[in-house]
This record gives C-alpha cells, structure tokens and sequence, in this order.
C-alpha cells in the first residue's frame, strides 16, 4: 500500500497506525526484553523506510508476508486491545467492565467486604495494573456554592481575584498605560 499525499505528518500517522495494527506484539509476547527491543528496532526500521519511501516494494512484501504467517496472533492481539480499551472506557464512565475474574472478585465488595477499594489500582490476570473505577466524590455544600462545591463569589471578590490574577501573571494597570502611550508616540517620532 503507498500512501501519497501533500502532507508529511499525515502520511506518516497513517503509515505509523497501519504498522502498529500489524504488528502488535507486546513485551509478554517474548521470552527475552532484548528480543522484544529488537522486534520494535525492526518495527520502527520498517516504518521509517515506509514514510521516507526506502526500498517499498521489499517492505510491502515483508508486511504481507508477516500478516500471512501470523494472522490468527494480530487478531487475538488487536481483539486484547478493544477488550482493554472498552474495559477503560467503562470505567472512565464509573461502569467497570467485568470478566470471570472481577465477577468473582465483587461478589464480596458488593456485600461491602471486597478486597479492592474504588478507585484504587487491582490486579489482572497479566498483571498490568488497572484502573477500578472513580474514588468517592465529595458532595456539593449548599448555599453560596456553585453545583461543584465552590464559593460563588460576590462582585467585589471577582475584581480583587482579576486584579491579584493579573498581578502575578507581571501585569499591572500602570505597565499597560506606560506601553499604550509608548506605542502611540513611538509612531509619531520615527525617525
């Protein structure tokens, strides 16, 4: 497949995504860290030659090839990544996807005795760490709070917050006079 279009970064997002659907192993998927560093050297090689267009042809091949002899492992590992991204989707949401293992592990945290706490980090079955789901958020007080639980200030506190907010950005009422007249005479005595 040649991607050709007018803009480098594009070309190079769409070369970079296609390679990463292929090849698609991770870390656990080698016997050795350095075997692992060498697949993603040859990875990255590849994707390069791709973008700056080095020897096409043979890469092309390359990749048909991989994708022949190791079909059924890039669907297994491309299947993973949905699972994980929907699992971390729900629970951006506050509904943690569950598997046979989390079924059985909130079995006692609905009775109020699980082993894990909202918003803390469980363990998988691969081991990878996991987001649970939101801590506990505090409630809103009432009066004189917004519906997030902050003050709502008055007039008066809203000019002084704009007032300190601009002093400690280095702005001040005085510099943008001292530079509005600057601007304005400086025009006037080009020389």
């Amino acid at each position: 497949m040649v991607v050709t279009s007018s803009n480098p970064h594009n070309k190079e997002i769409v070369v970079r995504k296609r390679i990463a659907s292929i090849f698609n192993k991770r870390e656990e998927d080698f016997p050795s860290l350095k075997e692992y560093n060498d697949y993603l050297e040859e990875v990255e090689d590849m994707t390069f030659n791709l973008i700056d267009g080095i020897d096409v042809p043979a890469i092309e091949a390359k990749i048909a090839k991989y994708q022949e002899e190791n079909a059924e492992q890039i669907m297994i590992n491309r299947a993973r990544k949905a699972e994980e991204l929907a699992a971390a989707l729900a629970a951006s949401k506050g509904h943690p996807a569950q598997n046979d293992t989390d079924a059985a592990l909130s079995q006692g945290s609905q009775a109020g005795f699980g082993t894990g706490t909202q918003g803390q980090y469980a363990p998988t079955v691969a081991g990878q760490p996991r987001p649970t789901g939101m801590g506990p958020q505090p409630l809103p007080l009432g009066g004189g709070h917004d519906m997030h639980g902050y003050a709502v200030d008055d007039e008066e506190m809203m000019k002084l917050r704009a007032e300190r907010g601009g002093r400690a950005g280095g702005w001040s009422l005085e510099i943008s006079r001292k530079r509005a007249l600057e601007e304005a005479f400086s025009s006037i005595w080009v020389s």
